[in-house]
């Protein structure tokens, strides 16, 4: 087990991941704050509720890109539509993680 600190909303999260999967959650938590710093007005809301409009938003852009993937060409890769659910599962853990 290993722990990544994630700097998100000027506040650092320190959360446990399996041994090699440092850069990857280092690299949904700059996602994450990449959200919130495309938000507006996310400074005059509270910690909780930044993190859950910037889930919304990350969760929309999730399920765009799945209803996508449903109604593309027949060759189109079948990891495609795996990697998405693997990159939900993800950060549906990370919330979680940030929540508890």
């Amino acid at each position: 087990m290993s722990n990544v600190t994630l700097r998100i909303g000027g506040r650092d999260y320190t959360v446990a991941c399996a041994e090699g999967e440092e850069a990857h959650i280092a690299g949904l938590g700059r996602l994450i704050e990449t959200k919130i710093a495309s938000m507006e007005g996310a400074a005059s809301q509270t910690e909780v509720r930044t993190l859950l409009f910037a889930s919304l938003l990350l969760a929309d852009e999730v399920h765009e890109a799945r209803s996508k993937s449903a109604v593309t060409p027949a060759d189109a890769s079948p990891l495609s539509a795996d990697r998405l659910e693997a990159i939900a599962t993800r950060m549906e853990n990370l919330a979680s993680a940030l929540e508890g």
